[in-house]
């Protein structure tokens, strides 16, 4: 394998670039217009444009991507995650250019991508699942009717696709209809399928997944569990590993459970097999995510495996070497998802520009990001900006250092969850490992950012300021008209001063 084609954009297609490096292998990067300027664009041997900022005209055009590849000479595409990773057509498509795609076969991502579909094909392995329909259905009264067989709460899900979208908790039943038919118009929009169906909703469950990994060979294993419990609209942005859930029993227990839905499935690559644990430490199957895992670092800091690596690997028909029984884990570590989001106006998208970046550094910390000073976030996209991952020898180790590195992590000019995330990290209840799904609606439910009262006075003085040069005296700052100066601008004469330069 000399050339991939990298079918995404962001972290993701940071990650499968740098992944190529490693691997002497050529990465062509693709983009929207809008990404012109983007990193991965910047970090790729090869970069084409694939259309305008709309998803469905260019990273999610099939036939400009396989036309892109061909033309280009690729061997093979690398998905990332969102956009067509689990989307079976695409598979289909690449496999039938002659193009290897990076990831399990068409027939795999079909079976596993419907809910209901996977959920009767693990039934019938003897695998454990939350009670719930057999059948996707979008009638109103159908699903009226299976939400009082089950008993509420209850789960409304998008039979298609993940990642939290077309998800609706219902508690009461008058609420049904309209938390449907929302559901419905969400799966349908981000997945072109509006089929739902019902699972019974377990109260204050914590969400384990298993990494799997399996070669051509059918050689198959699982690199341990991640805790994902601190969630925010069924979307992930803590993870962390080892779970504090899990004893040594109980984690094998679920690891040979993995492992078995995987070869179920006749899995190749890697992909992740998610369950729910309840309170009395029940596990049962949720679904199977037929690609590589935005948590996936905090995987590779405790394992020492390069999942992305080996993805690349496996595709191009290497066997994976290590048995069940060399997989180890040592350490912990913690992955908090940075956001352009505004955490106290209910994660309100942030777009704009990124007028200032300083990543945290040291040993045990690895920031995966796109972005960069002077890069502008837009809303045509995911709002990920990066995932900052912290490793320590034990739990509370990796903890602190992601506190020091939150603190550190410095973004201007856009809101993002960087504050909060720190507040979830010290909070009394994530220290002492109680993570369960409802950890932020029941704890920062009413979250805003700090006042720093250190520096109360400079703030206002620095608004009197402007107020006195600005728009206060009728008039703007001689930079952009209408523009907030900028501190040089504001702050009268100065000059540097001798002797000062490389001190």
């Amino acid at each position: 394998m000399k050339k991939i084609l990298v079918a995404n954009r962001g972290e993701i297609a940071v990650r499968v670039i740098q992944a190529c490096r490693g691997l002497s292998i050529k990465a062509v990067a693709v983009y929207s217009e809008v990404d012109r300027t983007a990193l991965h664009v910047k970090m790729a041997d090869e970069a084409i444009c694939i259309g305008p900022p709309a998803p469905h005209e260019s990273y999610l055009n099939q036939e400009k991507l396989i036309a892109v590849a061909l033309e280009r000479g690729c061997d093979a595409v690398h998905p990332g995650y969102g956009f067509l990773a689990e989307n079976p057509e695409f598979a289909q498509r690449c496999e039938q250019s002659g193009l290897i795609f990076i990831g399990p076969r068409s027939e795999t991502i079909k079976a596993m991508g419907n809910k209901v579909e996977a959920r009767e094909l693990m039934l019938q392995a003897g695998i454990p699942l939350i009670p719930g329909m057999k059948e996707p259905i979008n009638d109103i009264k159908q699903i009226a009717a299976e939400a009082e067989k089950l008993g509420l709460p209850v789960l409304v899900k998008a039979a298609a696709g993940g990642g939290g979208k077309g998800m609706r908790v219902v508690r009461e039943l008058t609420r049904l209809e309209e938390e449907a038919n929302a559901a419905m118009r969400e799966a349908r929009s981000a997945f072109g399928d509006g089929t739902v169906f019902l699972e019974k909703w377990l109260d204050e469950p914590r969400h384990i997944e298993f990494q799997v990994l399996a070669d051509g060979t059918g050689h198959t294993v699982h690199l341990f569990e991640r805790e994902c419990s601190i969630q925010r609209r069924h979307q992930k942005v803590v993870e962390e590993t080892p779970s504090t859930a899990l004893d040594p029993e109980l984690r094998r227990q679920m690891g040979e459970t993995a492992v078995a839905v995987a070869k179920t499935a006749g899995y190749l690559n890697a992909g992740t097999v998610e369950f729910l644990l309840d309170k009395d430490r029940n596990y049962y199957f949720l679904e199977m995510n037929t690609r590589i895992q935005v948590e996936h670092p905090i995987t590779e800091f405790v394992t020492g495996i390069d999942l992305v690596a080996w993805q690349i690997r496996i595709a191009a028909g290497e066997e994976f070497p290590y048995r069940q029984e060399e997989l180890l884990q040592k350490g912990h570590a913690i992955e908090c998802r940075i956001y352009a989001e505004d955490p106290a106006q209910n994660f309100l998208p942030s777009p704009g520009k990124i007028h200032f970046m300083k990543e945290p550094t040291g040993p045990g910390i690895r920031n995966d990001t796109g972005i960069y000073t002077g890069f502008t976030v837009t809303t045509d996209y995911d709002p990920i900006l990066s995932k900052l991952v912290t490793y320590g020898e034990d739990r509370e180790a990796a903890r602190a250092r992601m506190v020091e590195a939150l603190q550190e992590y410095t973004i201007l000019g856009i809101h993002t969850t960087v504050d909060f995330l720190h507040d979830v990290l010290i909070h009394p209840q994530f220290i002492a490992g109680n993570t369960f799904t409802n950890f932020i609606e029941t704890y920062m439910g009413d979250w805003q950012p700090p006042v720093i009262e250190e520096y109360r006075e400079e703030a206002i003085a620095a608004a009197a300021l402007w107020y006195l040069t600005g728009s206060g005296s009728g008039r703007q700052p001689d930079n952009k008209a209408g523009s907030i100066p900028s501190p040089w601008e504001i702050t009268g004469n100065w000059e540097i001063g001798q002797g000062q330069l490389g001190a």
